[in-house]
């Protein structure tokens, strides 16, 4: 497998794996992304300020999709709890999404990888990644945890009201 920066071609085919990914979701009853978010207007812009990645399988097939995005994200501007470090040189993470065609084939966890060893070999001035995710995404808290992230604090209503998220960072000893 491999990542790639996504162009305004891909549009169409990163809103069917984000819709695919809101529905995974709904099927297990996680009530994560089931409002007005991520959105064609998120994808659109995504695309345009470069921040939209593609993962694409060793066939090259687009299999999932994930968004990069430079600080500061001010979605994390009431974080209730603790950073690992004070910096503004960290990227977030955002919109991961595998569709459901290809899940149990390690892609999820591949895209962790593979993002943070270009971030730490690439991205030098960059001290750590940032990542949240439903409190109720179980699946997605593992993988961040697998991945070397720790758990630094909740957020409380950013994304929809009365929604919980748990946050997450990694250091990438730059």
């Amino acid at each position: 497998m491999h990542l790639e920066k996504a162009t305004t071609a891909d549009f169409d085919r990163i809103v069917e794996i984000l819709q695919d990914g809101r529905n995974q979701l709904a099927e297990q009853g996680i009530d994560q992304w089931q409002g007005d978010y991520p959105n064609p207007t998120h994808v659109q812009e995504d695309i345009e300020h470069g921040y939209a990645y593609l993962v694409h399988s060793d066939d090259d097939e687009t299999v999932g999709v994930f968004t990069i995005m430079p600080s500061p994200d001010h979605a994390y501007d009431e974080l209730d709890g603790d950073w690992l470090v004070d910096t503004d040189a960290y990227l977030t993470v955002h919109r991961v999404a595998i569709h459901s065609n290809h899940a149990g084939h390690g892609y999820a966890s591949g895209l962790f990888t593979q993002m943070v060893d270009y971030i730490k070999t690439h991205r030098t001035d960059i001290k750590s990644i940032r990542i949240d995710t439903h409190e109720d995404n179980q699946a997605m808290q593992h993988l961040i945890v697998k991945s070397g992230f720790k758990e630094v604090g909740k957020l409380h209503g950013v994304y929809r009201k009365d929604e919980t998220c748990i946050v997450y960072e990694y250091l990438t000893g730059n």
